[in-house]
């Protein structure tokens, strides 16, 4: 039994290493759209953090989730926080899945790349959008009476840069439409349905992404239209920037699991190649039509290919 143990331990720790240094090849070439990403959320929290100092309290406005979902009140506010968290922590460790499990399917690297592309995609849309018109705040926090519905007037520069994270994201007013916690579920949620293999899974998301939408509401955090703005805009996001984006490389064969992607250059030379054997009457590797067993770096359920694609 240790044997085994020691045996399969061994295996582990192979695949972690032979993983990491492709990552690690990966990240060096892509680390300028990786920083690029994350100093655009950082742009996106000071945003909203800016808005909360316009931010006018008011009578809450008519609204249609209002009136057909119940409150949960402030004590249960929590709620629909918990769930948004298991969606985020499960995204990101299905992320990094390539290390530890057999079936690879995904780069972790050129991923979240793209998670980060269609991410700050909608958040852009999304500061011209509550920046454009403040609308009073339904949160409670946010409401007439409250001290934290307008924020004093900053006594340095450092005090608005600082963002007071996360006491700050969490307290916020005024970055209304649209919702920025369906941004990230709608984009975790779109990317796995692309990319993941399990069909339940795929269900259970979509499942828990309209059970958030629900929450928001019934928590009073955002009205009815910052969350069906939110449904709309981030899919139509995600449907044009994945035109923009380059396809993922197939990792369901062997030999393209040994390649990192292809330049432009290199694929363009490649084509042009495999039409030349065409013309001349001769047949393209197999191997060659392996790798291309995805449409728009859309993975495959459960690793089987699609009849559509074979001609049945």
């Amino acid at each position: 039994m240790s044997f085994y143990i020691g045996r399969e331990a061994s295996k582990l720790w192979k695949r972690v290493c032979a993983e990491t240094t492709t990552e690690i090849n990966l990240l060096a070439e892509n680390w300028k759209y990786l920083l690029g990403g994350l100093v655009c959320q950082y742009i996106h929290g000071l945003a909203a953090r800016g808005v909360h100092y316009l931010h006018k309290p008011g009578p809450t406005l008519q609204d249609l989730g209002f009136y057909l979902l119940p409150e949960l009140g402030q004590d249960n506010a929590y709620i629909s926080e918990t769930l948004f968290s298991a969606i985020f922590l499960s995204f990101v460790l299905w992320t990094f899945h390539p290390f530890i499990f057999k079936s690879k399917k995904i780069y972790t690297v050129l991923i979240w790349c793209r998670v980060l592309a269609f991410l700050v995609a909608s958040q852009a849309l999304r500061i011209v959008t509550f920046y454009s018109t403040q609308l009073p705040g339904p949160n409670y926090h946010c409401r007439e009476g409250s001290k934290l519905a307008t924020l004093p007037r900053p006594e340095s520069v450092l005090e608005v840069l600082l963002i007071n994270f996360p006491r700050g994201v969490i307290y916020g007013c005024g970055d209304l439409i649209f919702s920025s916690h369906m941004i990230f579920t709608l984009v975790f949620v779109i990317t796995y349905q692309r990319y993941g293999t399990r069909r339940c899974i795929k269900q259970l998301g979509w499942f828990l992404a309209v059970t958030q939408s629900l929450l928001i509401i019934a928590s009073r955090k955002h009205y009815t239209v910052d969350v069906v703005v939110a449904w709309y805009t981030v899919n139509l996001v995600v449907f044009f920037v994945e035109k923009k984006l380059p396809e993922l490389p197939d990792r369901t064969t062997a030999a393209s699991a040994l390649l990192l992607p292809l330049s432009t250059k290199d694929r363009d030379g490649r084509t042009k190649e495999e039409n030349h054997k065409l013309m001349n009457g001769n047949s393209i590797d197999p191997a060659d039509w392996r790798q291309r067993t995805q449409t728009n770096g859309k993975i495959l359920e459960d690793g089987h290919a699609d009849s559509a694609m074979n001609g049945a």
